[in-house]
Order: C-alpha cells, then sequence, then structure tokens
C-alpha cells in the first residue's frame, strides 16, 4: 500500500484557531495589550487592527517605537533571553490578536520548518526596516522621516495608488517617531496637502507621489 503522505503544514490555519497554547484576544481600541516591564511570556501575531509601540525613559520621556499592522508579530523577544516586555503595546482601533504561549511557539519553530521559514522571513524584513530607520535618523530630514513613515503606515504601491491609514494617526504620534515637534509635523502635513500628496476626505490618504519628497535632494 503507498503511503499516506503528510499534510503541509498550513500556517494560516495555525495563526487563526485556538488551542494548544493560542487564544485570540479582542481588543478594543487604546486598550494595553501589555506594558512594559511586564512579564515575556507570549509572542502576538495581528489579525486585524493596528497596534502601537511604545517606550518610557526612566526620567519619564515617551517615544513611539513602531506602529504595526495586520499580519505582523510583536513580543517575539520572550523568545531569547528577554524576561520582561522593553515597551507597551497598545491597540489603536478594534483589534484581534492571537496570543501564542512562549512553549507553544517554541515548539511550532522546531517542528513545522514552513512555519519556521515565515517566522524567519518576519524577523530578516523587521531587521532590514530597523536599519532602514537607523539610516533615516542619522541623515534624512525630519520631513523626509515623516514622508517616509506615512508611506510605510499606508504600505502604498501594495494595492493602490492610495490607501487610508485607519485608524487614524494623531500628530502627537508621528512627532514621536519623526523625533521633532508636533507644530513641525502639522506645516510639514500643510505643505503635503497643498501639493496634493496627501488628502482628508473620510480619513488621512497618502499618494504614492509622496514618494518625490524622499527622491528630493
Amino acid at each position: 500500500m503507498p503511503r499516506k503522505r503528510t499534510p503541509l503544514f498550513d500556517s494560516k490555519t495555525f495563526l487563526t484557531k485556538v488551542g494548544n497554547g493560542k487564544t485570540i484576544l479582542k481588543i478594543q481600541k487604546r486598550q494595553t495589550i501589555f506594558s512594559q516591564g511586564d512579564a515575556a511570556d507570549a509572542v502576538f501575531y495581528i489579525l486585524e487592527g493596528k497596534v502601537k509601540l511604545t517606550v518610557v525613559s526612566q526620567k519619564g520621556k515617551e517615544a513611539v517605537v513602531a506602529i504595526l499592522g495586520r499580519e505582523t508579530f510583536f513580543g517575539e523577544g520572550c523568545l531569547t533571553a528577554q524576561r520582561v516586555r522593553m515597551a507597551t503595546a497598545t491597540s489603536m482601533d478594534n483589534t484581534t490578536i492571537v496570543r501564542i504561549e512562549k512553549n507553544a511557539m517554541i515548539r511550532v519553530l522546531h517542528q513545522e520548518p514552513v512555519f519556521s521559514q515565515l517566522f524567519m522571513s518576519y524577523l530578516l524584513g523587521r531587521n532590514i526596516r530597523i536599519e532602514e530607520d537607523l539610516v533615516d535618523q542619522l541623515f534624512n530630514s525630519s520631513e523626509k522621516r515623516l514622508a517616509r513613515i506615512l508611506l510605510l503606515l499606508a504600505h502604498t504601491g501594495k494595492k493602490s495608488k492610495t490607501e487610508p491609514i485607519i485608524p487614524k494617526v494623531s500628530q502627537e504620534t508621528l512627532a514621536d517617531m519623526v523625533g521633532t515637534t508636533r507644530s513641525r509635523i502639522s506645516s510639514f502635513m500643510n505643505k503635503f496637502r497643498r501639493l496634493g500628496f496627501i488628502e482628508y476626505n473620510g480619513g488621512l490618504r497618502i499618494h504614492d507621489s509622496l514618494l518625490n519628497i524622499l527622491l528630493h535632494d
């Protein structure tokens, strides 16, 4: 008799089904998922919505580390020697996430090469993004940094010429991400709008023409 083939591991099914150390959580807008200093004991995966990561210095200064969208992992530091959370994760709108316990995540990474490849691709992509962020901070103006952040948030070029940022990101949050003042962000946003790079029409929409800001010396 022919040997039965083992069905291929389905990462999407794994990430959307409860059980085996996985829980699907419905998070309300502006709800804290975990706080800086909490025990790091699980990895999270965003099914729908957006999550903001922030850190607070010993002097009480808060900074936005990242804004993450759907199909993104976060909290993966628990898989290394990180025992406590280095940042606070907060939902930016009604969000659906998968909580994967640390042991369950380690087990599937060891047992399922397909999932390991998916997770490794995410880590490599994030590492590239961190390097780009560093170069951006070192060499680009505040205006260019804002343009790049808006384009990243809107995922310009993936589906259409314009794509709304939902929910609308406040200018205070953008100022934290860029590393400048709210008044400068307001000035840049007005300029982008005047030039037709962005528009406000039931939400902030980003046109791919905003790339011109990045390409202009």
